[in-house]
């Protein structure tokens, strides 16, 4: 009988270097619900949590502490007055939206250091964490 072939090994792993660099590289764009609320709770404010949903959107509910600006409206005007050396970290609605990768093209060719928050209002309040607006309780989790 023929041994079975490992899906796994299929494709070689990378070496231990080529992993870290791949990591890095990640972890230097990303971040997560958790992290941005354990820094919230110990007062380490050296981000700005943005959501760049809609307007509508982040009025009936978002993460406590987040600023609304949709990423349509992100331009040379409509940050004018953000501080260039503070952490923007950015949210959407959930895993499958890629507002926040769109806002952070944006806010990068303007000169924003970003961050994409992963999982979006979805992953936030799935975990737990304090949510804000109009419709704090009832509003739909994904748009």
């Amino acid at each position: 009988m023929k041994s079975p072939i490992s899906l796994v090994h299929e494709t070689p792993a990378a070496s231990p270097e080529e992993a870290r660099r791949h990591f890095l590289g990640k972890l230097s764009v990303e971040t997560d619900p958790s992290d941005v609320r354990h820094d919230q709770l110990t007062g380490l404010d050296s981000f700005l949590l943005v959501d760049v949903r809609a307007a509508s959107a982040y009025a009936e509910r978002h993460a406590a502490g987040a600023v609304s600006l949709p990423y349509g409206d992100i331009s040379p005007d409509s940050t004018a007055g953000w501080p260039k050396d503070r952490l923007l970290v950015l949210y959407c609605w959930s895993p499958a939206c890629n507002g926040a990768a769109k806002a952070g093209l944006r806010f990068s060719e303007l000169g924003f250091r970003v961050k994409e928050m992963l999982g979006g209002i979805e992953y936030w309040q799935r975990d737990g964490f304090p949510v804000e607006g109009s419709r704090a309780g009832s509003a739909p989790v994904v748009g």
